[in-house]
């Protein structure tokens, strides 16, 4: 199977001929080949995009958002096909693809909400006979760039928004998942979503990404993926004026407070460390564990690790599936090594697996490293793997410290059972995300996604927030006096 280019409503092989293959990382078998596109297919799809814009942008919100609830209801339907489907390409478990499935679909049926929103302001105006008001405009074309670890919620957190608010979109998935992609574009045709409204055009970052950024009339670039790549997404942009939304890396802590409730503390952080085999932005890399506990909390994390079954994730008693290729596997052992360099003990893991049944695929060990000093290179660089690194602290203030100690602002958690200690957490994690008594993952769409320094440049993704980044600020005056007012001048 190949997969082409979705424009205008169509299925197109465009320019050039190669493709690449599309590989499943527990097994190493080929899923399929994909378009690997250039330039002109860019530039054919924001044709296509800028022409459907016109008569999207007239079509009511409400009714633009009916599009959204009957691709929530598809997406619904097909949910146990998207979440094999994802699994197969991505690699995680299918309980986990399950669950991205459903934050897809959820985040469909609570955009298409905003189409009867999309709240501006009226306000009084300072002279007579005048009324004043703000609303919000589409700004025309956008592009989005999605990574491979959330193929389908980072995508929905994007189109649907800029979708409802009557912008038409281009869209660049990850070349390791494109099947997803896929699997959205035949659902945007089945419901009518009219010609040139969504366009997927498959290839990589340096090619198609780059054309997006450079392209004079798509206005908007909204971007998941790696710190290095957003800075130079956010430098390309720049030079074009373009508004441009970056959600980057992390380096994400659990702070374990002496007075935790330690079960939770440990079902917690292996929920964030090993989910999705550690690559998520939000996934807990480092515990900042009170020196009280921390022999204890080590114990305990290592017994309930001795659990967690690895292998191809559609294995429902699997918890653990693979990283996504053969590079992942050597950043993150390189990393162990480092680790050990530095003189952290490697209580766990710490290998490559190459098991029966495994050697064909990509499965790194969970891995846990403990006496690990806060500033050195595991401590402080993002892995994107299965590997957490204790740091041992003697009080609130010093593991507020230590969290905020990274370049990456993403999220950050906290388990106490003290409420003074919670609120003092809350506001002094300088992360766009904070948990009390939950690890570091399990973000609802309903609520802003996104973070500071390193993470993201004050934009963010999902809830009413993500409306932001797709919409202008449009004011509007009536004066309806009959004769010439000059605000502030005629206020006397």
């Amino acid at each position: 199977m190949k997969l082409n280019n979705y424009i205008n409503g169509s299925w197109q092989e465009g320019g050039g001929a190669d493709y690449t293959a599309v590989v499943n990382p527990a097994n190493g078998e080929t899923l399929c080949e994909v378009k690997l596109s250039g330039k002109s297919d860019v530039d054919e799809a924001v044709k296509a995009a800028k022409r459907a814009q016109k008569e999207w942008v007239l079509v009511p919100a409400p009714k633009r958002a009916d599009y959204l609830y009957e691709i929530g209801r598809l997406m619904k339907e097909r949910k146990e096909h998207l979440a094999q489907v994802l699994t197969k390409e991505m690699g995680k478990v299918i309980e986990e693809g399950r669950g991205e499935v459903q934050e897809g679909i959820d985040m469909a049926f609570y955009m298409a909400g905003e189409g009867r929103r999309l709240f501006g302001e009226t306000v009084p105006s300072e002279l007579q006979d005048k009324f004043a008001m703000s609303v919000r405009a589409p700004i025309g074309v956008v592009g989005l760039i999605t990574p491979w670890n959330f193929p389908v919620a980072i995508a929905t957190w994007k189109s649907f928004p800029a979708i409802v608010a009557g912008n038409t979109f281009i869209w660049k998935p990850a070349t390791e998942t494109p099947m997803m992609a896929y699997e959205m574009a035949k659902i945007f045709e089945e419901v009518g979503l009219p010609p040139g409204v969504a366009n997927v055009v498959f290839g990589s970052g340096g090619e198609v990404g780059t054309a997006m950024i450079e392209h004079p009339d798509i206005r908007v670039i909204s971007f998941t993926g790696s710190t290095e790549t957003g800075r130079r997404v956010a430098e390309l942009g720049g030079r074009h004026l373009k508004k441009v939304s970056l959600e980057m890396g992390g380096k994400n802590a659990v702070i374990v407070m002496d007075d935790a409730d330690l079960d939770l503390a440990v079902e917690g952080i292996l929920w964030s460390a090993f989910g999705t085999a550690g690559q998520r932005c939000t996934a807990c890399s480092r515990v900042i564990v009170h020196r009280d506990v921390k022999k204890e909390l080590e114990q305990r994390l290592l017994e309930q690790m001795k659990s967690l079954t690895i292998g191809d994730g559609l294995d429902e008693s699997v918890k653990v599936g693979p990283v996504i290729n053969a590079a992942a596997l050597e950043k993150i052992h390189g990393y162990v090594e480092i680790g050990q360099q530095e003189g952290a003990k490697l209580l766990a893991g710490g290998r490559v697996l190459e098991d029966e049944g495994q050697k064909c695929g990509y499965y790194y060990e969970p891995t846990l490293f403990t006496d690990v000093k806060w500033d050195s290179r595991i401590a402080q660089e993002e892995i994107f793997g299965p590997v957490i690194s204790l740091i041992e602290v003697g009080s609130l203030d010093e593991a507020i410290e230590v969290n905020n100690s990274v370049t990456y602002g993403l999220s950050s958690s906290i388990f106490t059972r003290d409420v003074n200690q919670a609120f003092r957490a809350q506001r002094d994690l300088d992360t766009g995300i904070v948990y009390v008594n939950a690890g570091t993952t399990g973000a609802e769409i309903h609520l802003p996604f996104g973070g500071t320094k390193g993470t993201g440049n004050g934009h963010r993704d999902s809830g009413v927030a993500a409306l932001d980044v797709f919409t202008e600020w449009k004011s509007i005056y009536v004066d309806y006096s009959g004769k010439l007012q000059r605000a502030q001048i005629d206020t006397e």
